[in-house]
């Protein structure tokens, strides 16, 4: 199933950030809206702001419109202060994409283990995102970065514990 973009993706004026407050605030709800909606879809995490400028995402061939670098910045930073992505450097050129925050992940697995009658199991942390067991499961295939977030939101909790085997991670849940 492919992705099905929102209406605005082909309303040109989209593609340029608008000046007044009220409208510019729309435009960015709706931006944020596609961008989480998009990397949900193609299960990005970890970005590159060159690359995604250049992707579909911010540039309709269609239409011949794409979002300048510094509109697509305003657009990180907005979803960056709704505490759905971080920056992985100090250049603000990568950064961790949060469709789904780490608390939120941990719950879905959390939900996963117990469905399954796997408390006071351990697995490593390959057999939860690349193992047979969980394939199908929505984090499948999860990037090893946001798992290990979403597993100490767990320990938080006294769900789980992160623990190292050889020179590997684990986890036992509760």
């Amino acid at each position: 199933m492919g992705f099905e973009w929102p209406w605005q993706y082909n309303f040109p004026p989209f593609y340029t950030l608008q000046p007044n407050v009220d409208t510019r605030q729309k435009q960015l709800s709706a931006w944020s809206t596609l961008v989480l909606s998009y990397c949900r879809h193609n299960k990005l995490y970890t970005m590159n702001v060159m690359e995604i400028q250049e992707s579909p995402l911010f540039n309709n061939k269609k239409i011949q419109r794409r979002l300048s670098l510094e509109s697509v910045q305003v657009v990180l930073e907005e979803l960056r202060k709704k505490g759905n992505l971080e920056w992985l450097d100090k250049n603000k050129s990568r950064f961790l994409i949060m469709w789904r925050r780490p608390d939120e992940w941990g719950k879905v697995i959390y939900q996963w283990v117990s469905k399954n009658g796997m408390t006071n199991s351990v697995f490593t942390l390959y057999e939860l995102i690349s193992g047979d067991d969980t394939e199908g499961e929505e984090f499948h295939g999860l990037e090893e970065a946001m798992l290990l977030r979403s597993l100490e939101a767990l320990q938080q909790e006294h769900k789980a514990e992160v623990i190292t085997l050889n020179d590997s991670k684990g986890v036992k849940f509760f």
